[in-house]
C-alpha cells in the first residue's frame, strides 16, 4: 500500500488552512450583522429631527402608517408610490414657526413620484435635497425616500437654506432604496416646460395627474412606468408621454394597441379621454424604442410631433441612476451556464496544475538527477508478493 508522500501531506495541510480562511473572509461578520440591525433600528426612529438650523420641535409629532392620515383624498395614490409612514411636527424659533409634514416611501422612486404628483406647474424650482419647488407660501422637496412639505409662518430669505439643513437630518436610504428612477432621463430637454414632469407607477396617480391615455391601455399590470411632460414647440404646445415596460416584446404589443386605439378613435376599447379629445389628430403619434413607447398629443403639428418622438432614444448604457441594460431571460440563463462552465474549467485547470506539480513534476525532477522515481524510504513501503515461488 502506498502512503502519502511528505509533499502531498504538506499540500493537504495547506488546504486545511486556506479554505477556512477563505470561508471566514466571505461569510458575513457579526459586525456587519450588527450594522444591519442598527440600520433597521434607525429606520424605525422618528422621521423628523428634534432640531434643525436653530428650529426647535414643540409638542408631540403626529405619526401614522396609514396613508389616509397623510392625505385622505389621495391615499390610493400614496399606496401606489409605496407609502410607509407619515409624521407631522411644528417647530418654533424666536417667535416664528414652521409646520413640517413628511412622508416616507419604500424607495426613492416613490418619493420622486409623490413629489411630481404634489408639485404644481406654477411653483418655482429650488435647490433642496434631490429636488424642490416653492409657491410663495410652502416649500416641497424630496430627499432619498422622504417627501417634505414645509410651511413657514413668516417666510424669509434664509428659509430655503434652513430647509437644506433639515434635508441632511432626514433618514438615509438603506441599500438600493436610494436608487433614483431613470425614466425621466429619457425626456428630451429641448423645449421642455419646467416643472411639468409627472411620474407614475400606478393607474390612480397617472389618471389624477392628467394622464393622456386610458390607464387600461397603458396596462400598469405589466409593471409599466410612465413619465409625462409638456413641450412648448414653435407650432403649438404638446404633451409627450413615455411608457417604460420590462421587455421590448411587451412594449411592441402596447405600441400596436395604442396605434389601433388612435386609428379607431377608441371604439370598442377604452373610452376616448378628454385630453385626446382636445388634441390635434395629427399630433397623436406613437413610436417605440426598445422597451420604451413614446406618445405625443396636444396641439403639436404632425412635423412637430414626429420631431419630438425622434428625440426619444433608449440607450442601454444610460447611467443616470445605474440603469442596467435590458437582458432577456433566455440570455441570462445562457450567461449563467457559461459562467458556471468557465468556473469549472478554472478549477479543473488548477487541479491539473497542482497534480502535475506535486506528482509528475516531482518524479521528473528525481529522474533528471539520476535517481529513482520514488524515494528509497517510500519504495520500501510497497508490499510485494513473490508469486514465482
Amino acid at each position: 500500500m502506498l502512503r502519502p508522500s511528505s509533499a502531498f501531506r504538506l499540500w493537504l495541510v495547506t488546504l486545511l488552512f486556506i479554505f477556512p480562511a477563505v470561508a471566514r473572509s466571505t461569510a458575513p461578520s457579526k459586525n456587519s450583522a450588527s450594522q444591519s440591525a442598527a440600520s433597521q433600528s434607525v429606520a424605525s426612529d422618528a422621521l423628523l429631527p428634534q432640531t434643525f438650523a436653530g428650529w426647535q420641535l414643540t409638542g408631540t409629532p403626529q405619526q401614522a402608517t396609514d396613508p389616509a392620515a397623510a392625505d385622505n383624498g389621495d391615499a390610493a395614490v400614496l399606496q401606489e408610490y409605496g407609502f410607509t409612514r407619515y409624521e407631522a411636527a411644528n417647530y418654533t424659533r424666536d417667535g416664528g414657526s414652521v409646520a413640517v409634514k413628511a412622508m416616507q416611501f419604500a424607495d426613492a422612486t416613490g418619493a420622486f413620484g409623490a413629489f411630481t404628483f404634489y408639485r404644481r406647474p406654477n411653483m418655482l424650482p429650488e435647490q433642496i435635497g434631490h429636488g424642490a419647488a416653492f409657491d410663495g407660501q410652502r416649500v416641497l422637496f424630496w430627499q432619498g425616500t422622504v417627501l417634505v412639505n414645509a410651511k413657514f409662518g413668516h417666510l424669509t430669505a434664509m428659509s430655503v437654506a434652513e430647509l437644506r439643513d433639515l434635508a441632511t437630518e432626514l433618514p438615509k436610504p438603506v441599500g438600493n432604496q436610494g436608487t433614483l428612477p431613470t425614466l425621466p432621463a429619457y425626456l428630451p430637454p429641448q423645449r421642455l416646460v419646467s416643472m411639468t414632469t409627472q411620474y407614475a407607477i400606478g393607474p390612480q396617480a397617472y389618471q389624477l395627474s392628467g394622464g393622456v391615455l386610458p390607464a387600461p391601455l397603458v396596462d400598469f399590470g405589466r409593471s409599466a412606468e410612465v413619465v409625462t411632460a409638456q413641450y412648448n414647440a414653435l407650432n403649438g404646445m404638446g404633451v409627450l408621454t413615455i411608457i417604460d415596460y420590462p421587455t421590448p416584446e411587451i412594449a411592441m404589443d402596447r405600441e400596436h394597441a395604442i396605434q389601433n386605439y388612435f386609428a379607431t378613435h377608441g371604439q370598442g376599447q377604452s373610452s376616448w379621454t378628454p385630453a385626446l379629445d382636445h388634441s390635434n389628430p395629427a399630433a397623436l403619434q406613437v413610436r417605440r424604442s426598445g422597451p420604451l413607447v413614446a406618445v405625443t398629443s396636444g396641439s403639436f403639428s404632425a412635423a412637430g410631433a414626429q420631431q419630438t418622438l425622434q428625440r426619444v432614444h433608449y440607450e442601454v448604457n444610460l447611467t443616470m441612476s445605474n440603469r442596467s441594460a435590458y437582458v432577456p431571460d433566455t440570455s441570462k440563463v445562457a450567461q449563467l451556464i457559461l459562467n458556471i462552465a468557465v468556473l469549472v474549467g478554472i478549477f479543473a485547470l488548477i487541479a491539473i496544475v497542482a497534480g502535475v506539480s506535486l506528482g509528475g513534476g516531482r518524479v521528473a525532477w528525481r529522474k533528471m538527477r539520476g535517481k529513482s522515481a520514488l524515494p528509497e524510504e517510500e519504495s520500501r513501503e510497497f508490499i510485494r508478493l513473490n508469486l514465482k515461488d
